[in-house]
């Protein structure tokens, strides 16, 4: 990618006139393409992220216990909307990648595309400071806040409930399967109900198959 081109991109993505393109052009690359990449700028990138969301919803929702915060936050956080977040700004089509992450599909992996938000948003931490970095998030994941009418239930917990209020035993989770290579795993994992139902389902780590599989069954059972 050329430097013009990151600049353009990295002005219209992430609002912000970068400085140092080295950074971002790290922020932007895949442990397989080569020694420098982002995964330090990620790192970083977590923990600011965390500090804004948690701001920003205590400041929004100024009415609402920890329990209800926590779960907004850990939604808002989460590698899906990371993602989600990466593929609306073109993250996937400016990402550094090896030839074998490249065929393997890094660049649709959920895991990638979010970390790479993430390092993004530490060079922009870096180099702008936090209100710069708050800027881009503030703007990126508005729609994310401002959608949640409730504070949602995680998708385990809401089916540990279902189980509970049905005289029902606790769900049960299963490891099947695990593919795919080391920088893009897939496991397989199935939740049962006994006497009930069951469903399967992928994900990019145990607990996201966990997740998508109990979605999966609660969707089954309503």
């Amino acid at each position: 990618m050329h430097d013009d081109e990151l600049r353009r991109w990295v002005e219209s993505a992430l609002g912000h006139v970068p400085r140092d393109l080295a950074m971002f052009r790290r922020a932007l690359t895949h442990g397989s393409y080569g020694p420098i990449h982002y995964e330090r700028l990620e790192f970083l990138g977590d923990r600011v992220l965390g500090l804004i969301t948690a701001t920003w919803l205590y400041e929004i929702y100024g009415d609402e216990p920890e329990g209800k915060l926590s779960r907004r936050f850990n939604t808002l956080v989460s590698r899906e909307v990371c993602a989600e977040v990466g593929r609306e700004i073109g993250v996937s089509t400016h990402m550094l990648l090896g030839k074998q992450a490249r065929d393997d599909g890094a660049a649709q992996s959920d895991n990638v595309v979010g970390d790479v938000v993430e390092a993004l948003i530490g060079a922009l931490y870096l180099e702008g400071g936090l209100e710069t970095a708050q800027r881009f998030v503030r703007s990126a994941w508005s729609g994310h806040v401002t959608g949640q009418a409730q504070a949602p239930k995680h998708p385990k917990s809401a089916l540990q409930e279902w189980a509970a209020s049905h005289r029902c035993k606790p769900p049960v989770y299963t490891m099947g399967n695990r593919s795919g290579p080391h920088h893009a795993p897939r496991f397989t994992v199935t939740v049962s109900i006994a006497g009930k139902a069951e469903a399967s389902a992928e994900g990019s780590s145990k607990q996201e198959a966990e997740t998508a599989a109990a979605k999966a069954l609660l969707e089954k059972l309503s």
